[in-house]
């Protein structure tokens, strides 16, 4: 059976990682087919919007999208392109997995956190945010919703569930917070009875990222609402090696988009040289979401393997000589065994 999926190669090293990312996907045979369409700089360049609506109706005709990283010009007039995707398609979970793998420059062993971020209201609301006419006093609305807390920490115990994970931690800032994250904090605490199976712990934001550089390991799955999600789960990409290890997983009801993290990385675009994992990794997850998990799991290990037995094949980042295209053909050597 096969699966049509959205492809956005993006911005800068964009075209590069999906190029490499979509061979790798090609190898594990897993009977994608691609329909490519464009947002972000390229998608202005050529059609003079940041997200056509071509590309939208694309996405929503397809329900699955792989996404390389985009750039949004830096000014007024411009809303970023993934914030518009997530609340065009209601993506409401920000799934941001952590894993350490061998022969990294990570500063740690054995890490394995999932992050699940709500993605869609909370701090980053546009509406409410005002600059007084001296320019002196700016304000913006912090407003986060029994509903949208509710899908967001039932979704973080049901891929608890599925994934066979043992403990969730809620992390707000209630003690301050006590509206907006009091009331985050107070509906996790009513889901979490509902699933007494699963260790639940609740935990204040600035004590999180204290404890995750202490001892990382033990945390299993983070729950939380939009910006701390954003903070956090970078600060969990850090201690794994980078953004060049780090997917995002954007979920709703309608539709699913998979993309790399990191930025463009204009300064070495074209060089060949970009890291691909992060958007491999994604692919993997993005696996998992069709039902194609022995696939994900065969792409994670080829992964694993490369970085810890062909040093030399991967990217300088991560402390190899090699190029973007070998590094996938090390992958895919791998992967065909």
């Amino acid at each position: 059976m096969s699966k049509t999926i959205a492809v956005i190669p993006g911005d800068g090293i964009g075209p590069e990682i999906m190029t490499a990312t979509l061979r790798v996907l090609d190898a594990l045979d897993c009977g994608l087919n691609y329909d490519f369409v464009d947002a972000g700089m390229v998608a202005l360049d050529r059609h003079g919007d940041l997200l056509p609506k071509a590309t939208l109706d694309k996405i929503a005709e397809h329900r699955v999208a792989l996404k390389g990283p985009l750039t949004t010009p830096i000014g007024g007039g411009f809303t970023s392109i993934n914030v518009i995707l997530r609340r065009h398609f209601d993506l409401y979970a920000n799934v941001r997995p952590a894993i350490s793998f061998p022969g990294t420059r990570s500063r740690y062993e054995n890490i394995d956190i999932i992050t699940v971020r709500e993605n869609t209201e909370g701090a980053y609301l546009a509406e409410g945010q005002t600059l007084s006419e001296d320019g002196e006093v700016a304000q913006s609305i912090i407003r986060n919703t029994r509903k949208g807390s509710t899908r967001i920490v039932r979704y973080a115990f049901e891929l608890a569930v599925k994934k066979g994970r043992k403990k969730i931690t809620a992390v707000h800032k209630a003690n301050i917070l006590k509206t907006s994250t009091g009331l985050f904090l107070n509906v996790a605490r009513e889901i979490a009875k509902e699933y007494p199976q699963i260790e639940f712990n609740e935990m204040i934001v600035d004590n999180t990222c204290m404890q995750l550089v202490m001892r990382p390991e033990q945390f299993d799955v983070i729950v939380t609402t939009n910006l701390f999600g954003d903070i956090i789960s970078d600060l969990c990409a850090g201690l794994v090696g980078g953004l060049g290890l780090a997917p995002g997983d954007n979920i709703g009801e309608h539709a699913a988009i998979f993309e790399a993290v990191h930025g463009s990385a204009p300064d070495i675009a074209g060089k060949g040289i970009a890291n691909p994992c992060a958007l491999l990794l994604a692919a993997a997850d993005m696996l998992d979401y069709l039902d194609m998990v022995a696939k994900g799991d065969q792409l994670r290990r080829a992964i694993r393997t490369t970085i810890e037995l062909d040093q030399a094949q991967v990217t300088p980042d991560l402390g190899g000589q090699g190029s973007t295209s070998c590094f996938a053909d090390a992958i895919i050597k791998h992967i065909r065994g």
